[in-house]
């Protein structure tokens, strides 16, 4: 009624009307093809900025972890014929209160400018290391020194 008051021809898009139906589908499908081209363009586009802010912020992060490992590094001067123990990190899997975390001691045979060390232990092979694992064993003494025994007599 107020179609008619208003002047509005309604035609319904029904199987009994079938060149109407095909131009309503026909319209629809285009349509829906230019809003999906319309929204993976700008979700591409969103897209595209998120990666973007994303990289910058992990290159940030990245960077601003590696200073702070950097200032934890401990520059350690090893020099051929210092004896050395090694951090035995494989030790952490069966931990122990009385098992030490170092082994050695080794000798250092040769050092490198990138900061490993190569070290030889009696029998074994030189082998290299990092030299973070390292630190200088001050209780080696290549001389033999005499130990006076004391008795304590039973009083």
């Amino acid at each position: 009624m107020a179609l008619s008051k208003y002047g509005v021809k309604h035609k319904v898009a029904t199987p009994y009307h079938p060149q109407t139906s095909g131009q309503v589908e026909v319209s629809n499908r285009e349509i829906k093809s230019i809003l999906a081209k319309t929204a993976e363009s700008r979700a591409a586009e969103e897209l595209d900025e998120l990666r973007i802010r994303s990289y910058e912020s992990s290159a940030i992060y990245k960077e601003k972890m590696n200073k702070w490992h950097d200032t934890r590094i401990l520059k350690q001067d090893f020099k051929v014929g210092d004896w050395v123990l090694l951090y035995n990190s494989r030790l952490r899997l069966f931990p122990g209160k009385l098992k030490s975390k170092w082994s050695g001691p080794f000798r250092v045979t040769r050092v490198f400018i990138n900061g490993a060390i190569e070290v030889e232990y009696q029998e074994v092979p030189p082998f290299t290391v990092n030299g973070q694992r390292l630190k200088l064993y001050l209780g080696y003494c290549q001389e033999i020194s005499l130990v006076e025994v004391v008795y304590l007599e039973d009083a």
